[in-house]
């Protein structure tokens, strides 16, 4: 294989067809790829990262976040609704207060396994 400037090629054209089948048979479809791509575009927003660490200790209403990350309940409220929207943090009212906690424990899984890959 050659590694340089120009390209990561093969020196020669050899398709492997039992590697291909395996690939044609295992990938899914696009519409699943495209969702998957699109989750992970929400935890590329370092703000939102913060707001899921926080939600890893407790469950918080948006003052507690606004005050906890130093920002804005409205910039908070803008942060919390894309992560609604994508399923990572769920709320419940109680009273005059809405409060957030993570989805399910899938989300902090996510954030774990990325952690120890940026680690190693």
């Amino acid at each position: 294989m050659r590694e340089d400037k120009e390209c990561m090629c093969c020196d020669t054209v050899e398709v492997h067809e039992d590697l291909i089948k395996i690939v044609h048979e295992t990938m899914p479809k696009e519409t699943v790829l495209y969702d998957l791509a699109e989750l992970f575009k929400v935890f590329g927003d370092s703000t939102r990262i913060r707001i899921l660490f926080v939600l890893f200790e407790a469950e918080v209403c948006v003052c507690d976040l606004a005050e906890a990350l130093n920002m804005t309940q409205s910039a908070i409220s803008h942060q919390l609704k894309v992560l609604k929207q994508n399923k990572l943090v769920k709320s419940r009212r109680e009273g005059k207060s809405i409060f957030y906690s993570l989805a399910d424990e899938h989300v902090r899984t996510v954030i774990d396994q990325g952690l120890e890959h940026i680690k190693e």
